[in-house]
């Protein structure tokens, strides 16, 4: 039998509020590290669903989506993995008292300077690409992304 290479299909969110950042603390490969609220789509979810709800579970913020940013692709060299990125901007609506992953240790709100002297401490590029990203460029609209609905039957 033949492995099928499966790329993992990935959302982030770059949360900006008076000039400073959402981002997460979390455990990964044992190490404290920094990234923008991110996870995994689920089956079933659609990418703004996931969006939402990763920001949700790793920030306790619930958030609107406003425009997309720019799709990524990365493979990790900690596990080989190749990750498809869907990264959006969305605006903070309300600090909720939900409990956060256990994977997280605290969500931090940061200035692009902090953010930039964490270097190392970024869970991936990607972090910074987004940030810059989301600075530099205009994002595109939501509806650049179809989803055709799934079939219940």
């Amino acid at each position: 039998m033949t492995n099928i290479w499966t790329p993992n299909a990935t959302v982030a969110c770059v949360v900006e509020r008076d000039g400073r950042y959402l981002m997460v603390e979390e455990i990964s490969y044992g190490e404290n590290v920094f990234n923008q609220p991110a996870g995994h789509v689920d089956e079933g979810e659609s990418i703004f669903d996931a969006a939402i709800r990763e920001t949700l579970e790793e920030t306790a913020w619930n958030v609107e989506l406003i425009g997309l940013i720019g799709l990524y692709v990365y493979t990790a060299p900690q596990n080989g993995v190749c990750y498809h990125r869907y990264c959006f901007a969305a605006n903070a609506v309300s600090e909720t008292t939900q409990a956060l992953d256990t994977d997280v240790i605290a969500a931090h709100w940061f200035s692009y300077e902090q953010i930039t002297k964490l270097d190392t401490k970024l869970r991936s590029p990607l972090v910074m690409k987004c940030l810059n990203d989301a600075i530099k460029r205009e994002t595109l609209p939501l509806d650049f992304i179809y989803e055709h609905p799934i079939s219940k039957g």
